[in-house]
C-alpha cells in the first residue's frame, strides 16, 4: 500500500494563496522577510505572488515590485500565477522564469474567477501558454476546481481529462490538479491521478494543490503519493483560500506536509522545524492562530535535540 520512496517537491504558496484572502495587506518588506525564511528552511520552489488585476485581488498588487527586489538563491525556483495574457506580459517584464497558468473545470468558478466560461477560458489560455513557452518560461498548467466545485458540487472527471490532454499536447512540463474548494477525498484523488497518468504524455509531471477545508488534506496527499504524484502545493502555517469560493479555507501546511513525508521516508529537503518561527511571526501579524499542526505541538521524541547531561 505504501510502496513509495524518493524525493518529493513541495511548492510553498504562502505569499500567494496564503495572503490573497487576507484583509491585512502585507508590505513588500514583510513578504521578503517570509521569503527569506522559506529559503532558509530549504524550500526549492516558492510561489511569490500572482499577476492578476489589483482591484480583484489587492493583496497581489505589488507582485511586480516584489519580483524586482528578489535576490535569487541557487537551487530555488521563484514562480507566480497568471490567468491571462495581460498577466503574462507583466510576468515577462520582470523576468519570471516559471509560471503557473490555470483555468477552471467548473463553469461557475470560471466565470467568478475570470469572467469567462470554461470553453472561453481554455481558448484564451492556449496562446498565453504558447507565448510563455516560446519565451523560454517553464509552464505548469493548472486545472482549478478539478476535484469539486464550491458552487456546483461534483465536477465531471471527463472535463478534467480533456483539459489535461490539451495542456499535455501544448508541451507544458507539469499539470497541476487543484482541489480549490477542499472537497476531495483520498479515493477520488487516487482515481483521478491514476486516470490522468494514463491520458497525458509520460514526460509531463502531475502535481496536486490540496486544501484542508474538511480535514482530508494530508490524507489526499498520501493518496496522491500512492498514485505516483511527487509534487505538492502547500502554504506556511496552512494559510490560504480562494477569494471567489465560499468556505474554501487553508492549504495543507508546508511544515505538516514536510513532516509527514519525512516520517514516511520521503525526502523534501525542508527543515520543517525551521518553519516554526515564521509561522509565529505570521500569527502575530494576523492576530490569530494558524491551522498548521506541527508548529503548535512538540516534535516527536526522536526528533528533539536535547543537551546531554554530563
Amino acid at each position: 500500500m505504501f510502496d513509495f520512496h524518493g524525493d518529493v517537491l513541495i511548492e510553498d504558496e504562502f505569499l500567494r494563496d496564503g495572503l490573497q484572502n487576507e484583509s491585512r495587506l502585507f508590505s513588500i518588506d514583510e513578504k521578503l522577510g517570509f521569503l527569506a525564511a522559506l529559503e532558509a528552511a530549504g524550500l526549492r520552489r516558492i510561489q511569490v505572488g500572482s499577476f492578476v488585476h489589483p482591484k480583484r485581488v489587492p493583496q497581489m498588487a505589488d507582485t511586480d515590485a516584489l519580483f524586482e527586489r528578489i535576490e535569487p538563491q541557487p537551487g530555488i525556483v521563484y514562480t507566480a500565477l497568471v490567468l491571462n495574457r495581460a498577466g503574462l506580459e507583466r510576468a515577462l517584464a520582470v523576468g519570471v522564469k516559471h509560471l503557473s497558468i490555470s483555468v477552471s473545470a467548473s463553469e461557475t468558478h470560471s466565470r467568478k474567477n475570470t469572467n469567462k466560461s470554461v470553453d472561453e477560458a481554455r481558448a484564451a489560455i492556449v496562446p498565453t501558454i504558447e507565448t510563455a513557452l516560446g519565451a523560454g518560461v517553464a509552464v505548469r498548467a493548472g486545472i482549478q476546481s478539478a476535484l469539486g466545485c464550491g458552487f456546483e458540487g461534483r465536477v465531471d472527471p471527463g472535463t478534467v481529462v480533456a483539459i489535461a490532454r490539451s495542456f499535455s499536447a501544448l508541451g507544458v512540463s507539469e499539470i497541476n490538479i487543484a482541489d480549490t474548494a477542499g472537497l476531495a477525498n483520498p479515493r477520488q484523488v487516487f482515481d483521478l491521478c491514476t486516470r490522468l497518468r494514463g491520458e497525458i504524455d509520460p514526460a509531463v509531471q502531475l502535481s496536486l494543490h490540496l486544501h484542508d477545508t474538511r480535514g482530508l488534506g494530508l490524507a489526499n496527499m498520501v493518496a496522491g503519493l500512492q498514485a505516483g504524484v511527487r509534487i505538492f502545493d502547500a502554504a506556511l502555517g496552512g494559510l490560504g483560500g480562494c477569494p471567489f469560493v465560499p468556505g474554501a479555507t487553508g492549504n495543507i501546511a508546508t511544515e505538516d506536509a514536510a513532516f509527514a513525508c519525512e516520517q514516511m521516508g520521503l525526502d523534501t529537503g525542508i527543515d520543517w522545524q525551521a518553519l516554526r518561527a515564521p509561522v509565529a511571526a505570521a500569527e502575530a501579524l494576523l492576530e490569530r492562530t494558524l491551522p498548521a499542526r506541527t508548529s503548535h505541538v512538540p516534535p516527536p521524541p526522536w526528533d528533539r535535540t536535547e543537551e546531554k547531561v554530563t
